[in-house]
């Protein structure tokens, strides 16, 4: 992932880019995102701000910020590593508080004039970014206390602020041409708008859809809780009596899971998996081809073949060979296992006395019937397990086990829903670590998937660590009745995984913003995440936390070994399905070439080379691939599985000793956790495990080897 360090804003919004103009006569005492939040723990005053706050809030930061760097630029004094890279570091301050709320709100409680904001305002932070990182008397300041550095006293992190703060100049285009300076900036302009478009398209498509039952025959298959949750979305659109299935995850995969209705299961895959490509107002092909060529085009302009080697050059994994050999390596195992199990389902099928070939929409319902028959293991039989707020706690005494941390529920503290939870974390010594906001249940107004964020970022201020404010945004399966939220096992790790972000965010311990917690090369930010997802499933640790909503009995040890038997279960599918969007997104982005070809031709000759089965599609196909369009993944959706072999060897690390030894643990805070993006990231795995990752885990995690 490339960082500018320049323009610590940009950090928080590096998928999508605004700015403001207009709108300049509210005075800063009538805008609560303008003034000291007079708010426990110093957050976002929620409750006070209005929509009409954001566009001048951004146009006094804007002001603000332009101050900022013009006094850099004309010091008259000799640039030095304070004066020019510290000074740097510390200015924008308000254009990144105003940033962060309102690209959080837009991702999680958005709505129509918000989005009508984004849009407009687009490029004018582009614009904005554009001229602080092609300012030719800046950069010369920057490039003078660089060319000086071996005279300086500098830290380690000092050093690295100074390197990064250098590259992102240069990466940034600042030892271009006049000329070439000014056709980037009209490049970032149109790509900012673009990633806004492509984001906004895809969660209208999602929303515009419903799948309306009207005979409780066709719901043949599929549990009562899903009925119900259906029944409760169509009584809330006014259709009372009948059951509505959306393309929320919660809704859409479990119906491909249970529904006995082939039909219908087709209907709403189609619906899932054309999102973007209908050729309507919403439609994402060409906003996403024009996207991957402007970014060949930068990248070219830059100096660099590819995007992909200009997103690169900055990752664990150096230049888009590396990528592609790490994914061709797992993809011949991955296939020859999917196709086992393609066979095992054609079986089923036949066995039915069928005669159709398994399809997409075929493969998790008949999954489904052979994982219980072969493992007498039932997805619904694992559920009451697993109750939200269950997982939620195994999660907290997780992290209470290995650092000590414990939460405190907070009421007091504004938020920007009724869902919103809010917790105090402290440190084993009762001191402040951060606040934790936690959102877990889809909506109209939120985007798709999950994610960690932040609200402010740690650092350091005239010795003090400043405390970060971190938030976690799921789509979960909400409550139904009287019965809480039940989460599937994918959910419950899922929890644990960005609950993991969440930890790297609140342990941050570093001097400054821009080197702080997540601040780190994309295929390296996954591993605190994903190293959490081993205490979700692992025996000893599931019999802490999972335990049955009503009896409050713990997890049967006899359930654990059937959830273990099966842990391998139809991972030729899962590995294959994301290693085929990881080699899309490549196939785009490691293009020489610009993209000339149709969006679906493109994407058929890609799955085609690697010889991707009929019954699989990537798990993102190219018209909603939010990550990489939209989401600043792009050339890095690899990074889950390059991560996931440094996890797979971390916690192979705690299970050498205990799952909780203290000494690991230490030493993984110490040395991953609290260190944000001070370091090179393989050293900084050495310096914890005393060696490289050994790929070996990952295989075995997967049934690969």
């Amino acid at each position: 992932m490339s960082k500018k360090r320049i323009l610590p804003f940009c950090l928080v919004v590096a998928a999508l880019v605004v700015g403001c103009q207009d709108q300049t006569n509210k005075k800063a005492s009538n805008n609560p995102l303008l003034m000291d939040y007079e708010t426990p723990f110093q957050v976002p005053p929620f409750d006070q701000i209005e929509l009409g706050h954001y566009k001048p809030a951004f146009e006094e930061a804007l002001k603000a910020h332009n101050v900022e760097i013009d006094s850099i630029v004309n010091n008259i004094e000799d640039p030095s590593f304070q004066n020019v890279i510290v000074a740097l570091e510390n200015a924008g301050r308000l254009l990144t508080r105003v940033s962060t709320v309102f690209f959080n709100i837009n991702s999680a409680n958005t709505n129509d004039s918000i989005q009508a904001i984004a849009k407009e305002l687009a490029p004018i932070l582009s614009a904005h970014g554009d001229e602080i990182s092609l300012n030719e008397k800046l950069f010369s300041r920057v490039k003078s206390v660089y060319d000086n550095r071996g005279t300086l006293s500098l830290d380690s992190e000092d050093a690295k602020l100074l390197e990064e703060t250098y590259k992102g100049f240069v990466r940034s285009g600042a030892n271009l041409t006049t000329e070439q300076k000014e056709k980037l900036k009209k490049i970032n302009s149109e790509l900012s708008v673009l990633t806004t478009q492509f984001g906004q398209n895809l969660l209208a498509e999602t929303n515009a859809y419903e799948l309306l039952v009207e005979n409780e025959n066709d719901l043949a298959g599929l549990p009562e809780a899903l009925k119900q949750a259906a029944a409760d979305e169509a009584k809330s659109r006014g259709k009372e009596g009948k059951w509505v299935f959306t393309l929320q995850n919660p809704s859409v995969m479990p119906f491909l899971q249970y529904a006995d209705n082939r039909e219908l299961r087709k209907e709403i895959w189609n619906a899932y998996q054309m999102r973007g490509n209908n050729d309507n107002d919403y439609d994402n092909k060409e906003t996403l081809k024009k996207i991957a060529n402007l970014r060949l085009e930068k990248a070219k302009l830059l100096g660099y073949t590819s995007h992909a080697a200009y997103v690169l050059e900055e990752s664990m994994a150096e230049k888009p060979d590396n990528v592609y050999a790490l994914l061709n390596k797992l993809w011949t195992p991955a296939l020859a296992k999917a196709k086992v199990e393609a066979d095992d389902i054609q079986k089923e099928i036949e066995t039915a006395q069928d005669t159709f070939k398994v399809a997409p929409y075929d493969w998790r319902y008949y999954q489904e019937k052979i994982r219980k028959s072969r493992y007498s293991l039932n997805e619904e039989e694992i559920k009451p397990y697993f109750s939200l707020a269950a997982v939620r706690e195994g999660a907290f005494a997780t992290a209470a086990n290995l650092f000590g941390l414990s939460f405190i529920a907070l009421n007091n503290i504004p938020t920007y829903h009724e869902d919103v939870e809010v917790y105090e974390v402290k440190d084993k010594d009762g001191s402040h670590l951060g606040l934790l906001y936690a959102d877990f249940f889809p909506r109209a107004s939120k985007r798709g998937g999950a994610w960690m964020t932040s609200y402010r970022t740690q650092s350091t201020k005239n010795g003090e660590r400043v405390a970060p404010v971190i938030s976690i945004v799921c789509n979960f399966t909400k409550p139904i009745g009287d019965q809480p939220a039940l989460l599937t096992f994918d959910e419950a790790t899922t929890l644990f995984h960005e609950f993991g972000h969440a930890l790297h965010g609140l342990l941050s311990n570093v001097k400054y913003r821009s080197l702080a917690g997540t601040s780190v090369p994309r295929d390296f930010v996954e591993l605190p995440s994903q190293i959490m997802e081993n205490w979700a499933a692992d025996p000893e640790v599931l019999t802490t936390y999972a335990k049955h909503y009503k009896t409050k009995e713990v997890i049967p040890a006899t359930l654990i070994e059937k959830m273990e038997k099966a842990g391998t279960f139809d991972q030729g599918f899962a590995t294959v399905e994301y290693l085929g969007a990881s080699l899309l997104d490549l196939d785009y982005h490691a293009r020489t070439s610009p993209v000339t070809e149709d969006i679906n031709v493109f994407e058929a000759a890609s799955m085609n080379k690697i010889g991707m089965i009929d019954a699989i599609i990537p798990r993102y196909r190219s018209s909603y691939f939010q990550h990489i369009f939209s989401g600043g993944y792009s050339a890095g959706y690899y990074s889950y599985i390059w991560s996931e072999v440094l996890d797979s060897d971390a916690f192979a690390a705690f299970k050498e000793k205990s799952v909780y030894d203290e000494g690991t643990a230490t030493s993984f805070r110490r040395n991953i956790l609290e260190r944000g993006g001070t370091g090179n990231p393989a050293e900084m795995y050495r310096q914890f495990r005393g060696a490289d990752p050994d790929p070996i885990y990952l295989m075995k995690k997967r049934g690969l080897n």
